[in-house]
């Protein structure tokens, strides 16, 4: 039998190694990737196939909000993935469960609520904390946005950056006309019609945070 692996994204090495030791309390043969950005996870996701579960930190380096999630939603396809983070304000915590997250686990809980939340996961079970805030909408906006590809992502968080066109096609080594027909899917794909119609839609889920 293949061992599980785990992805574990954190650009804090005493939290990276945190969540390492609560893992292996429960798991100590499971294998452990870490990552301290999402362009060292996607790189991670690229190398290794199969991941059992992702544990990610809701703010990186290169990720605003949800934008991290997103991205590695596209590069791990239907690995679930828990959102880990010190910001457990009940708006966050409903966000990241209408968009798809598998989990989202407060860095604030004890070591062995932890690990037991990380066992849950690992088991196919979702785990979030009880929150009665509803987020309006955002159902509807994460199948929206599940549909778009992982280059239209990638042009979507730099819009909502505030980016033009060149400096994404720059950033993103494209060309402008290649970033334009990107845009033109993203609207459609949204159900926008010009880029601020974009940001003030999913501007929310790249900037939900205190």
């Amino acid at each position: 039998m293949a061992q599980l692996r785990i992805l574990l994204a954190d650009d804090h090495p005493l939290v990276r190694e945190g969540l390492a030791m609560a893992i292996r309390s429960r798991h100590p043969d499971i294998i452990l990737d870490f990552a301290d950005s999402i362009a060292a996870a996607e790189v991670l996701a690229r190398t290794h196939q199969g991941y059992a579960l992702m544990l990610l930190d809701y703010r990186l380096p290169d990720a605003d909000g949800f934008s991290g999630l997103f991205r590695m939603q596209h590069a791990l396809g239907h690995t679930p993935i828990a959102v880990v983070s010190a910001y457990d304000e009940p708006q966050i915590v409903t966000a990241a469960r209408a968009i798809g997250a598998a989990g989202f686990l407060s860095k604030s809980q004890p070591f062995d609520a932890l690990a037991q939340s990380i066992d849950e996961l690992l088991h196919g079970r979702t785990v979030f904390p009880p929150v009665s805030e509803d987020v309006p909408g955002l159902s509807d906006l994460r199948d929206r946005l599940k549909s778009l590809t992982t280059a239209q992502m990638r042009v979507l968080t730099a819009l909502v950056k505030g980016h033009l066109n060149k400096q994404i096609a720059g950033d993103l080594d494209l060309s402008e006309a290649t970033v334009k027909a990107h845009m033109t899917a993203i609207f459609r794909k949204l159900g926008v019609s010009n880029r601020v119609q974009a940001v003030l839609a999913v501007g929310p889920l790249f900037d939900l945070q205190s």
